[in-house]
């Protein structure tokens, strides 16, 4: 009898080495296609007033279906340069160009922003990164920074969307509770968000986000969390355990929300892996 329990307790114990934490693959909406019509990715450069003295890249992807006569939807991405890359975790403008193609989403002009940085003192230096302070308070600057000066620089030459409805918000890690954040302080902006293994801890009191939820009054935002069991757990407090409250908070309060808990760690695998099926849920009609 004790032979057969520790032959089973052997194999329990064995069982987590058949999968890896982060064993998310690509699916085929995220693959290129040769028969589905390729967006345009442009590269710029931006000097903010908002964050002053920093400077930035952005890009801008605009879908073949875009018609200058029609406005857009809108989708931003904070830490741009990781969800814009083409061989990289989330491949945006690939998924974009399958599921627009598919009209699983509208047609959509994505903006991918990269933190800001300040100018190196001395030569040879790198500059000094802005992003957690642009990420992590819990303020409108970043939302100001947006509505003040990247909407209307792309609005110069595109047609977009001014409402929120037409408004999506993306980001990873502390790019995932800035996007929380603008929607929730400006939801006349943003109606849609899209956190992946976002930062609600106390890096700079992101914490406090499911308490405060819970006593304010519904906010007409849809919000998308992704998170893992095996995500970050340190001094700033417990990834998986604080995606989780966010998602009881929202739950309580009857917000249109979805939470897709998994078991990787503090990468973007696993929200590349469904970024298609998070993009068809956010874009959805139905409320």
């Amino acid at each position: 009898m004790f032979r057969r329990l520790a032959s089973v307790a052997a194999l329990l114990v064995c069982v987590p080495l058949l999968w890896s934490a982060d064993d998310y693959k690509l699916g085929d909406d995220s693959q290129e296609k040769p028969d589905v019509p390729h967006g345009k990715v442009t590269k710029h450069t931006w000097t903010s007033k908002v964050f002053s003295g920093t400077a930035r890249d952005y890009w801008v992807y605009v879908p073949s279906q875009y018609d200058a006569k029609k406005p857009a939807c809108v989708m931003v991405f904070q830490d741009g340069q990781a969800y814009v890359n083409p061989k990289g975790q989330f491949r945006a403008p690939i998924v974009f160009d399958n599921l627009i193609h598919k009209k699983e989403m509208p047609a959509t002009i994505g903006i991918f922003i990269n933190p800001g940085t300040f100018p190196a003192q001395e030569k040879g230096k790198k500059g000094r990164s802005n992003r957690s302070f642009e990420y992590d308070t819990l303020s409108d600057q970043y939302a100001r920074f947006l509505e003040k000066e990247i909407l209307p620089e792309v609005s110069k030459e595109y047609n977009l969307r001014q409402d929120a409805e037409g408004r999506a918000i993306c980001g990873i890690s502390s790019g995932g509770i800035c996007a929380f954040t603008i929607a929730w302080q400006r939801p006349d902006l943003f109606g849609k968000v899209l956190s992946h293994v976002g930062s609600f801890t106390n890096i700079r009191g992101g914490d406090v986000y499911p308490g405060i939820i819970r006593k304010t009054k519904n906010k007409p935002i849809r919000v998308f969390l992704q998170d893992g069991s095996e995500d970050l757990d340190n001094e700033h407090g417990n990834w998986p355990l604080a995606n989780q409250q966010m998602a009881a908070a929202l739950k309580f309060k009857g917000y249109d929300y979805r939470f897709e808990y998994g078991h990787g760690k503090h990468s973007g695998n696993h929200g590349g892996a469904i970024l298609p099926e998070s993009l068809r849920w956010l874009w959805r009609a139905d409320k």
